[in-house]
């Protein structure tokens, strides 16, 4: 995978996503020229990750400065859990505020595809900074066990937890990789083995109800995932199966690390009870490779985000440090040591 990769493009005054439901057998790029191309790209899953939604979402904005206010409700609804959309949206509201405010309505394109820009680029900065964090965490040999897919794909380039482990990789500190499947949309074997086999990093693909073997074998050194949304209290969400692992790593003693960036974290969320979670269609669970795999009369649940408690986190590495408990704290710390940079 070549230095400077991204899933997310803009070009020709149309915003360009790979379609990830597409990967590894396809890689064909989407072409949106609307926000209502983008907002359907983020339903279904095309673009994800948290980071990369809320990058993709300010290209939106461009994409619907003629009528900014129903493209801001039109991209705001399309996922519930990933803080950074609205976390996006929201600055990108600010950039249209000050245009009306300097009577510069005719440029408000063309400042808010300068902002876009920027938090495109800001991102990528944010997660390499993540990476050379995290690696000091890591030791010679280490084997690390990640879930869902939190690297190049689920930002606007680098990654989050598999840019912690091409840092670890870099720097000699790493050996192999765990790869959950991640059901049931198998972000993990479509994706993150994926990524994995660019970066030419040794991995081997598990299925979910694998990781507690691998565990208690002793074959698992550290943990790292993403996130979706941070509490203010540490409380961490992310692709549904994480907060088993968490789980799992308690028992036998192995560190669970969570990799997102400052804007992740939603300091507005007093604790992981208060994350909404979103529900999917129950088709993608009892159908698999266009299949049904479940009698006609079966109903499912599909919920797409777990949460992590605080107390099973041994630390969140971000763009601005590794977070230790307690997280209110050293949150609230991070924030402010931010705002006095003017960062």
């Amino acid at each position: 995978m070549a230095d400077g990769f991204s899933p997310i493009r803009w070009s020709d005054g149309e915003l360009l996503l790979l379609d990830q439901t597409l990967l590894p057998e396809q890689q064909v790029w989407l072409h949106c020229r609307r926000p209502e191309d983008v907002a359907g790209a983020v339903r279904r899953l095309s673009v994800r990750g948290a980071p990369a939604i809320g990058v993709a979402a300010a290209y939106g904005l461009v994409l619907g400065a003629g009528d900014f206010d129903a493209a801001y409700e039109l991209l705001l609804a399309t996922r519930p859990t990933a803080v950074n959309l609205c976390w996006a949206l929201d600055q990108g509201r600010v950039v249209r505020d000050r245009c009306v405010e300097a009577g510069a309505h005719t440029e408000l394109r063309q400042r808010l595809l300068n902002w876009a820009g920027d938090l495109h680029r800001e991102d990528v900065e944010a997660n390499r900074r993540i990476g050379a964090f995290g690696r000091e965490l890591f030791e010679e040999g280490d084997r690390v066990l990640t879930h869902c897919n939190a690297g190049a794909l689920a930002t606007a380039g680098y990654g989050t937890a598999i840019g912690v482990v091409e840092a670890a990789w870099s720097a000699g500190r790493l050996a192999s990789v765990w790869v959950d499947e991640t059901r049931p949309l198998l972000q993990g074997s479509r994706l993150t083995t994926w990524e994995l086999s660019r970066l030419e990093i040794p991995h081997r693909l598990i299925t979910d109800n694998s990781a507690g073997a691998i565990i208690a074998r002793g074959w698992v050194q550290k943990i790292v995932v993403g996130a979706d949304r941070i509490a203010a209290n540490g409380d961490v969400a992310n692709k549904v199966g994480t907060y088993p692992v968490a789980v799992l790593a308690a028992r036998h003693g192995v560190p669970f690390y969570v990799a997102a960036p400052l804007s992740t974290i939603d300091r507005h969320t007093a604790s992981g009870a208060d994350i909404p979670i979103e529900e999917r269609d129950a088709g993608e669970v009892v159908h698999a490779f266009g299949k049904r795999i479940a009698p006609r009369e079966t109903e499912a649940l599909n919920l797409a985000f777990d949460v992590t408690p605080a107390e099973l986190v041994a630390a969140l590495i971000t763009d601005a440090g590794v977070l230790r408990p307690p997280y209110r704290e050293s949150i609230a710390s991070a924030f402010r040591d931010r705002d006095v940079a003017g960062r």
